[in-house]
């Protein structure tokens, strides 16, 4: 069935929701001109057609309550959040371009120069994870063709290397086992051979659990005409790191870890000589929003008034700020000391339980995710699901080339305390008791 009018033509379906609404009743009625009835069918039609080419339903998923299991986050990231963190996250947002949200920018570089110990006027949050920071660090300083030197003894100098891969880099890889450090002797004699421009290390090597000992590697990248970047995404808050004491060039971190702040943005400081290598590039970098000429203009950091680059996640900032501000109130010193103390505790408990910490030297063991080597006999996996199912408890297994060998705990920021560490053993010692053990 149809109804015409001149350059209208209603289907019997359209004619039957005209009719149910009273439309075409009202049609009939009218005593207007044939054109205002013309005009009204064209706009109820097109408005019609719309709703009836939907052919994706509403999620039903999405009509039921919004629920999220309480869970207490023992990993190695993210940890829980505190509840002052989640109050500054959940507080209404303001424009990212305005000026009280420029403040509260210039206090969070304020927070990053702090927990970082350094002055450099470059520091600033990416947006993005601990991931996105590091791409920043590499795409911003690596031009294709540069040599760069990177340190690997876990998951973390794979990816630098990849990325450095990507952007053209002539990446040379310095490997050594997961559950060891680098020492300078070994460090030198690699950067006379392959005489990079840029140098990686990870300071907290979360897929094996070593701390990497930096004291001068700064001077000896000098030495040697070399930028040296750190990784300290699993170390920042929980061990002790001075970028400007330890002459580190490139410094980056996560907001999920000590900070117990969402995931979502990555705290980053160059020195001057980063910027003299950043700023004196033959080619934009390839990434437009990791670019430092951009971002330091956006975070106010060149002295010129502040361009939109990109809508910021204006929550996570907030919650981003709240976090440094605990951090400062603690102070770093005491807050070091808190992982280290917690971190031997629980060592000590794991022992006592017959587990074998995998980091064999105790001065390379990282405060804040302690790997234990998986016990002879079990599934890392069935223990890590039996703690999830009977404790609400996340602890991990490893990650990268630490897969299959390692169990890790994480006790960061809110997270380390002695109870945390009491409950995880009782955990893992019911878990030992009634996963099966192969002969």
């Amino acid at each position: 069935m149809f109804l015409a009018m001149p350059g209208v033509v209603l289907r019997s379906g359209l004619l039957t929701r005209l009719t149910n609404c009273g439309l075409l009743a009202q049609v009939e009625r009218s005593s207007g001109s044939l054109a205002q009835l013309d005009s009204q069918c064209r706009l109820f039609s097109h408005s019609m057609s719309a709703y009836a080419e939907l052919t994706v339903p509403p999620p039903q998923a999405l009509f039921q309550p919004f629920v999220v299991p309480k869970k207490l986050l023992l990993g190695p990231g993210p940890s829980n959040i505190s509840a002052r963190v989640q109050e500054a996250g959940g507080k209404q947002i303001i424009g990212h371009m305005h000026t009280e949200m420029f403040q509260i920018m210039d206090e969070i570089k304020a927070g990053i120069q702090y927990a970082f110990q350094t002055k450099n006027n470059l520091t600033l949050a990416i947006s993005g994870s601990g991931h996105a920071a590091m791409e920043a660090a590499l795409v911003n300083v690596v031009e294709p063709g540069d040599v760069v030197l990177i340190a690997i003894h876990g998951v973390w100098g794979e990816r630098a290397a990849d990325i450095a891969e990507r952007i053209g880099g002539d990446v040379r890889r310095f490997i050594k086992p997961p559950g060891e450090d680098f020492n300078l002797q070994e460090i030198e004699q690699a950067l006379v051979q392959h005489k990079p421009i840029l140098f990686f290390i990870t300071h907290g090597e979360s897929s094996s659990g070593v701390v990497q000992q930096l004291d001068g590697m700064g001077p000896l990248c000098r030495k040697h005409n070399c930028l040296l970047l750190v990784d300290s995404v699993a170390s920042l808050g929980g061990a002790p790191l001075y970028m400007d004491e330890q002459g580190i060039d490139i410094l980056y971190s996560g907001s999920q870890k000590v900070l117990n702040c969402p995931p979502g943005t990555a705290p980053i400081s160059f020195n001057d000589k980063a910027c003299q290598k950043i700023f004196n590039r033959k080619k934009k970098p390839t990434s437009f929003y990791l670019d430092m000429s951009w971002l330091s203009n956006f975070w106010g950091c060149d002295g010129s008034p502040r361009k939109y680059h990109h809508t910021s996640p204006i929550t996570c900032l907030f919650a981003l700020r709240e976090a440094l501000a605990i951090l400062a109130e603690t102070g770093l010193e005491k807050h070091w000391k808190l992982h280290q103390e917690n971190a031997e505790y629980l060592h000590k408990g794991l022992q006592d339980l017959g587990l074998k910490l995998f980091v064999k030297n105790k001065a390379l063991r990282l405060p804040t995710v302690t790997t234990i080597a998986v016990p002879e006999g079990y599934e890392w996996k069935d223990i890590t699901d039996f703690i999830m199912k009977n404790y609400q408890i996340e602890i991990t297994g490893g990650l990268g080339p630490t897969i299959g060998m390692v169990l890790r705990i994480g006790l960061m920021g809110i997270n380390s305390t002695k109870e945390n560490a009491d409950l995880v053993l009782r955990a893992l010692k019911d878990a030992l008791k009634n996963c099966k053990k192969s002969k």
